[in-house]
């Protein structure tokens, strides 16, 4: 009798103290990795430019645009195989580093007007790697900037821009417009809204 109390005290003994695998295993703290890796992608922020194979050309520009305080980053950079069959990222970052805007433009967007300047009816395609690249350094050109957004004379005209943004961007004497050139003739114009915190397209601008 005495020796199977004890053997039942050695067994009871042996099994509380075992670990609880269960426990350990909630307790254990997750690698840094592991939890990074679950947090959600910050999509608005630029990522760091890499030297890849495909990058073609970036060309940027400094100019105060959604704020009066402090430049916003004008961005387009051009990937692909080849400089005529690739394709433009233009964007613009404000101070704070938030990409406030995003537009995609194809080779083809900035090589149309060349159609303008040409002698003949063809041109090489080392021709049109120049004009596209000429067009990109000329994209945030200083011409291509206007202050106030909205003239004097402009009148409201119904479309993409609601009334009630455009009178309260007229109201501003300081705002900042940025035009651009896609294809050949559609000239396209944004600026800042102070009602709507974010970039508009500003209507009756066309070719």
């Amino acid at each position: 009798m005495r020796y199977s109390a004890l053997a039942a005290l050695l067994l009871c003994t042996a099994a509380c103290s075992a670990p609880d695998s269960a426990q350990t295993t909630a307790g254990t703290t997750a690698p840094a990795d592991s939890a990074a890796a679950l947090e959600p992608m910050d999509t608005a922020r630029v990522p760091a430019v890499t030297a890849q194979s495909d990058t073609l050309k970036i060309v940027r520009a400094r100019h105060l645009f959604s704020s009066l305080s402090a430049p916003d980053l004008f961005t387009l950079a051009l990937r692909g195989s080849s400089v005529v069959g690739g394709e433009a990222t233009l964007t613009i970052t404000d101070a704070g580093g938030q990409v406030i805007f995003r537009e995609m433009l194809s080779a083809a967007d900035l090589e149309a007007s060349m159609v303008y300047e040409m002698a003949g009816s063809s041109a090489t395609e080392a021709q049109r790697e120049t004009f596209i690249r000429k067009r990109m350094d000329e994209f945030f050109a200083a011409k291509n900037f206007s202050t106030p957004a909205l003239g004097a004379r402009e009148a409201y005209q119904p479309g993409e821009l609601d009334r009630p943004t455009w009178d309260e961007l007229k109201k501003q004497p300081k705002s900042v417009s940025f035009q651009y050139l896609v294809g050949k003739e559609d000239r396209r114009r944004i600026a800042w809204s102070p009602l709507k915190k974010q970039v508009v397209h500003l209507p009756g601008f066309g070719g």
